[in-house]
């Protein structure tokens, strides 16, 4: 292949990343839209910047060492990255290169001014910015002056930001190489930002432009501060005109300086209304040519815009495709499910497959379009108060959605709304009536164990689309829903109630301890058992210290007591071996999978726990909740019409207590069935390895279900689409997901409504009465999970796997969570104070502080 040095902007496009970069391909396509203009230049190609480094052999050993290097390192990966721009700096061009170079600068005439960019071929990309990551320099005059900034760009591959944001986004330094972007200079009147959607809400509809005088380096490097103008459908809806007291020119002989602005001029807007919205209708083509949201850089030139950059706004959270162009309301599932991380598509489809209402796919995560509960005045009231009851701040961001009039209409109702939310469910308080029901799942799912034994190829695939049916069958059975509502309805009646007649505040969480069936919080109790197993073997517990792969099962058998060991955590997997963390999610891997896992959550409770600590703990909340329980009925007896009043609350306490533990049961069924659908589905992901169609058998995880149906069918994988989900799946890890999103691309953003609270305090919702004072232990890996007693768990979100982990801490503090989700359900159980739904817990609270959680109020204090 003939290596090419010099490439003609003109000549570029998209398809050339890999030769002139990110930076170098947009702006070669920029220069093919029409109606926009960029300054005339060249590309200094990735050929060259190779065989540059291909006089430098040291910098292979160098790169090897920068890859071994700890990320936290800091001073390591300052001092080794200059090491190796230093060395790219030294390495004189070859003569051919850079006459080839010289050539290309005298079509425009030696001495006119330029500005050298860097284009790395990991930069401006839709999945990776890289925005300031490497250098620029501006009004650069003269061949020699050029040559020089071509090799301090080359070299700022490897500054201390560059290789940091590499290594925070997974890529390889030696898989990046960088090009140089050699272009006109513009002396314009002003400069700035356009974003072609609002970078903070997302709203697509918004366009935002920073605006300032001179050059745009006084915006990109703080010096100023911008006129800033939002436009909506050729609307000007703000403008913020800044003081603009400094601005960066040219000088006439190369370089740039900052200048003063005459005081007459400061104020004065850098665009005109005409041109913020003339400027913002490039835009409009631009992202339309790149067919995404794009962060612009722009000059003007004598009322002439000129487009310098443009590179996609990664930040931005995708917005679920629709068939339509109406507005939409999407709320996210995971926030429900606590599981905000990013799903494959694996994991993506089957979720979609068997979930009970359709579920929109954007950035890896799972939505659902609540437009028609909104829409229609009936559901609208008793839909917001339901979510309201789980999540406040999803109420809130409903409700700021439904105020702006235009964006939901409302819809004539079809027919008279359903039963008032708090009604109580018709149905009996009746402890069969949970049993039934398990016992239904349970025959379901060893019914399925049974049936897809037999099951390969594209037969399988066909039983599986039945199997949903059924999995969907068994949980929308009408009664799974009616003891679910039934616990609910009656916690909520009870907490109204109390609070309203005794002025007790959350009475139904320590009402509620040690409730019967509640499988979550027994498979917490259950490794405390474990532990009680493995506690006298000392030989085990050091064996299990030093456990580092997923092997150690067998190897326990050799040391005394280690049969027994064994025997143990077998018989736990065997009855939760199918749950992990992120386990709405087929593709992670299951504790049965990878049981070392458990390790360190069993060796916190061999320290922190005496023999017996199961039985003793279930037994102090059974009889906790049986004091509250006398307590509140005598106080009620006392006040007036209080025989009646503690009647209803007698009942209200039995029907709690018989339904609520149910309400974990149904996530168990369905995470039980996805454990027998991966076994099925990996076993045939590894046929296909061994027929040479996958490179490895989690390479189907990049596939939706459908897709590796027909991938079993024809024998065929499109191995540049599984690598393009990598790449994808990569960059949704670095992305937050709303709470809220609508068909503009806008998160909404909203606050608890809440006063009187503590200076400083982290406010959140209440989900589990009391107050506790411990050390924060900010854990976001179960695995590296290491508590002392009296120690309080911080952590994004816990789904049912984290339950084991409550029995050995003190309280509790999520990002995520509402009054009815797992991890609050579990807290109530174990009578942990709690607040979930803490905005940046993980990050404003540092592991090792001392912090006081207010689980009745819903806040947190750190202390001195």
């Amino acid at each position: 292949m003939i290596e090419q040095y010099v490439l003609d902007l003109q000549k570029v496009d998209e398809t050339l990343v890999g030769l002139v970069g990110g930076k170098g391909a947009n702006l070669g396509g920029l220069s093919r839209i029409p109606g926009v203009r960029v300054p005339a230049g060249f590309c200094v190609t990735t050929d060259a910047f190779r065989r540059v480094l291909a006089e430098a052999p040291s910098i292979d050993d160098r790169l090897d060492r920068l890859s071994r290097l700890d990320p936290n390192d800091r001073e390591a990966i300052r001092t080794l990255s200059a090491e190796i721009r230093r060395t790219i700096e030294d390495i004189a061009l070859p003569d051919d290169l850079a006459a080839e170079i010289t050539r290309a600068l005298a079509h425009n005439g030696e001495h006119a001014a330029y500005a050298v960019r860097s284009s790395a071929t990991a930069e401006d990309l839709p999945t990776a910015s890289f925005a300031g990551q490497q250098d620029t320099y501006l009004n650069v005059v003269g061949s020699a002056a050029i040559l020089r900034c071509v090799s301090r760009c080359w070299a700022s591959l490897f500054t201390e930001r560059a290789v940091t944001y590499r290594r925070r986004n997974g890529i390889d330094h030696r898989a990046v190489h960088m090009a140089v972007v050699v272009q006109e200079m513009v002396f314009p009147h002003a400069a700035g930002v356009l974003f072609t959607a609002d970078p903070v809400t997302g709203n697509r509809k918004v366009a935002g432009v920073d605006a300032g005088f001179g050059l745009g380096e006084a915006l990109v490097s703080g010096v100023v501060n911008p006129d800033v103008y939002k436009v909506r459908d050729d609307e000007v809806l703000v403008e913020a005109i800044a003081v603009k007291q400094r601005a960066i020119r040219a000088l006439p002989g190369g370089g740039t300086r900052e200048v003063a602005v005459d005081p007459r001029h400061q104020e004065q807007p850098a665009l005109t209304h005409a041109q913020v919205l003339r400027l913002v209708g490039l835009g409009r083509q631009i992202e339309a040519y790149f067919g995404r949201p794009q962060d612009i850089e722009w000059c003007l030139v004598d009322d002439d815009f000129r487009i310098v950059q443009s590179r996609p706004i990664t930040t931005l959270f995708p917005v679920p495709e629709t068939a339509d162009q109406g507005n939409h309301v999407y709320v996210s599932v995971g926030h429900q499910q606590m599981m905000t991380d990013p799903m494959k598509p694996l994991g993506l489809s089957m979720w979609q497959l068997t979930a009970m209402v359709p579920m929109h796919a954007a950035g890896g995560r799972l939505f659902v379009d609540v437009t028609p509960r909104l829409a229609s005045p009936a559901s609208r009231t008793a839909f917001l108060d339901l979510v309201g009851r789980a999540d406040p701040l999803i109420k809130d961001a409903l409700e700021t959605v439904l105020d702006r009039d235009d964006f939901v209409p409302s819809i004539p109702d079809a027919a008279p709304g359903g039963r008032p939310v708090g009604a109580s469910a018709p149905i009996e308080t009746d402890p069969t009536v949970v049993t039934e029901l398990i016992e239904r799942s349970e025959a379901s799912v060893r019914s399925l164990r049974r049936a897809i034994r037999t099951k390969t190829g594209p037969a399988l695939f066909d039983f599986l689309l039945d199997a949903f049916e059924e999995h969907k069958r068994v949980l929308g059975d009408p009664l799974n829903l009616q003891v679910i509502m039934a616990g609910m309805e009656a916690t909520w009646w009870l907490n109204d109630k109390l609070h309203e007649w005794l002025g007790e505040k959350n009475a139904a969480d320590t009402l509620t301890l040690s409730a019967p069936g509640n499988i979550t919080s027994q498979m917490g109790l259950e490794l405390l058992d474990v532990a009680d197993v493995i506690r006298p073997h000392p030989q085990v517990v050091a064996f299990l210290q030093g456990v580092e792969d997923e092997g150690f099962l067998d190897e326990l058998t050799k040391l005394p007591g280690g049969a027994e060991a064994r025997n143990a955590i077998e018989g736990y997997l065997d009855r939760y071996g199918m749950r992990c963390v992120g386990e709405i999610d087929i593709t992670r891997p299951r504790w049965r999978e990878r049981p070392s896992t458990l390790v360190p959550v069993i060796l916190d409770n061999v320290r922190n726990f005496e023999p017996g600590a199961a039985e003793r703990r279930f037994e102090q909340g059974r009889q906790a909740a049986r004091k509250k329980e006398q307590d509140v009925l005598s106080r009620l007896r006392a006040l007036p019409d209080g025989e009646r009043k503690a009647d209803e609350t007698k009942r209200m306490i039995d029907r709690v207590r018989t339904f609520i533990g149910y309400r974990e049961y149904p996530k168990y069924g369905i995470i039980s069935r996805y454990f027998v659908y991966k076994e099925a589905l990996l076993a045939e992901a590894e046929r296909l390895v061994r027929a040479r169609v996958l490179a490895e058998k989690e390479d189907v995880f990049y596939l939706t279900f459908q897709e590796f149906h027909d991938v079993v069918r024809s024998k065929q994988v499109d191995d540049r689409l599984i690598r393009q989900r990598k790449d994808a799946f990569r960059a949704y890890q670095q992305l937050t997901p709303p709470r809220l999103l609508t068909s503009d691309g806008e998160s909404v953003n909203v606050a608890y409504r809440r006063d009187g609270l503590p200076a400083g305090s982290l406010v959140g919702l209440p989900v589990s009465a009391g107050t506790v004072e411990g050390r924060a232990r900010v854990i976001l890996d179960i695995a590296e999970a290491d508590f002392e007693a009296g120690d309080i768990l911080v952590t994004a979100y816990t789904d049912p796997s984290w339950s084991p982990l409550f029995v050995g801490v003190a309280g509790l503090v999520t990002e995520v969570g509402g009054q009815m989700t797992h991890g609050s359900v579990i807290a109530r159980e174990y009578g942990l104070p709690a607040v979930v739904g803490v905005e940046g817990a993980t990050r404003l609270i540092r592991d090792g502080q001392r912090i006081r959680v207010h689980g009745t109020d819903g806040y947190v204090e750190i202390l001195p």
